[in-house]
């Protein structure tokens, strides 16, 4: 019996082009397939970004016929190749995908996000047809491919392979008006409560919930929370409908490339036995970002995200302001909305020394602001699984989080000498701030911080 074959269809995946934890997941995932001896093939669009990116791409096919509404199109599909063997097929359109983001700016998402993504899903199932469907399995990630599943299930008679849909954010779901099905060429009636159709619009990712084998999320008590009204951003229904498919698996993170012990972008190696090198990484970073050598002596606050409501800037910001009036630095890493990039900056202004924002997605100094701050924060509104906070445990960064979703999972607050971590319930300016001052008491013990940071 050969190799189980397995095609991964994501909208973006590192090292290639990501914006976040899904680029991260997709290609852990990938390569942790392949190890176990499965044959791995990823497929995802060929951006801007990979095509300056010097990767060595060969034409793999040409020629596919796209149906878009009353257009027809054409696809070109390029091969690459990751470590392991592992095949990457990238879907090329230039109109849609030769941009400089990929779904949007900062000002919003780009207008024709539901074409583009349409286009990807028809050309992934036009490649599937021309190869005879080699795969056992195709495995779809979030709403810009949630229609492959919906196609699949339309050639349930003929095309014999499994689905798989993972929700990695509820809170997007690729909602359009009612006018962009006609792209789909979907049959009409699958424009209803039971298919695509939400509050008379067009609900990519519920399409991919309904019309898949399987549907998979990425934490345990996200898998939970997304079936009630707080969490289910109108879904919920739909998703305890679904229930008996729907499975919680918590992500991990690829310790071959998150790991002080080796990692290469940070000024010093270090492990839970001789933390020495934390603290060149903490000087490190205040040198890179030109903040006081006095805070060598404080607490360093870090944080590494995209920059909306979903993660928290909102109480986050206040927080921020009593933490620099008492002494302590603040990184931020991330780019998102245009206010919170500019109030972050601002309120950085007017602590000019002590608190540092980065407005880019830079994947070297993700590892840096990891490796030397003391204190990572993650206030997040809610939090499917997140990674962060797993990569700052692993560093030696003590996290403070909400007690939501993955981020329930993985840290354990501080009680009675054990914990891993500072997390607050209820969303609120207030109880973020309890949270933080708890870690800066805790930070002034020398011996049960030490202690605290190698639990993690």
């Amino acid at each position: 019996m050969g190799k189980m074959k397995v095609l991964l269809v994501s909208s973006e995946s590192f090292p290639f082009a990501g914006t976040g934890g899904l680029a991260y997941v997709c290609h852990s995932l990938a390569q942790e397939l392949q190890s176990l001896g499965t044959k791995v093939t990823l497929i995802m669009p060929l951006y801007r970004e990979v095509m300056e990116g010097g990767w060595m791409l060969h034409p793999f096919s040409s020629g596919l016929r796209v149906e878009l509404g009353r257009e027809a199109l054409e696809a070109e599909v390029y091969k690459g190749e990751l470590r392991g063997g592992i095949e990457v097929l990238f879907v090329r359109r230039d109109e849609y995908f030769d941009r400089s983001h990929l779904y949007g700016t900062s000002r919003g998402d780009y207008f024709d996000n539901a074409r583009r993504f349409t286009f990807f899903s028809k050309a992934v199932v036009a490649l599937g047809e021309a190869l005879g469907w080699p795969w056992e399995v195709v495995h779809c990630h979030d709403w810009q491919t949630a229609l492959v599943p919906v196609y699949l299930w339309l050639r349930r008679e003929k095309v014999r392979c499994g689905t798989v849909f993972t929700i990695h954010n509820l809170g997007y779901q690729g909602i359009f008006p009612p006018d962009a099905f006609a792209l789909t060429g979907l049959p009409g009636e699958l424009f209803r409560p039971e298919g695509l159709e939400f509050w008379g619009k067009l609900n990519l990712l519920k399409g991919g919930i309904y019309f898949s084998r399987v549907v998979t999320t990425v934490s345990p008590t996200y898998a939970r929370e997304i079936q009630t009204p707080e969490f289910g951003f109108g879904l919920d229904g739909v998703l305890r409908a679904c229930a008996h498919k729907l499975v919680g698996i918590l992500n991990g993170v690829d310790y071959e490339t998150w790991s002080p012990e080796r990692d290469p972008h940070i000024a010093a190696h270090y492990s839970r036995e001789d933390l020495g090198g934390k603290r060149e990484c903490k000087n490190e970073l205040i040198e890179l970002n030109d903040l006081s050598p006095s805070l060598m002596g404080a607490p360093l606050f870090g944080m590494i995200s995209r920059l909306v409501s979903q993660k928290g800037i909102d109480i986050l910001i206040p927080v921020l302001r009593r933490l620099l009036v008492k002494g302590a630095g603040v990184v931020i890493l991330g780019e998102g909305e245009e206010r919170y990039e500019e109030e972050l900056q601002r309120l950085a202004q007017g602590f000019s020394g002590r608190m540092s924002v980065v407005i880019a997605f830079d994947e070297s100094l993700s590892h840096k602001v990891l490796a030397g701050c003391d204190i990572y924060l993650m206030p997040s509104r809610y939090e499917p699984c997140g990674l962060a906070q797993m990569r700052a445990l692993r560093y030696g960064t003590v996290p403070v989080v909400r007690h939501t979703g993955g981020l329930a999972d993985t840290v354990t607050d501080l009680k009675g000498g054990r914990g891993t971590g500072f997390s607050f319930h209820l969303y609120r300016s207030a109880y973020l701030w309890r949270a933080t001052r708890r870690a800066l008491r805790h930070f002034a013990r020398r011996g049960s911080w030490r202690a605290m940071m190698r639990r993690g």
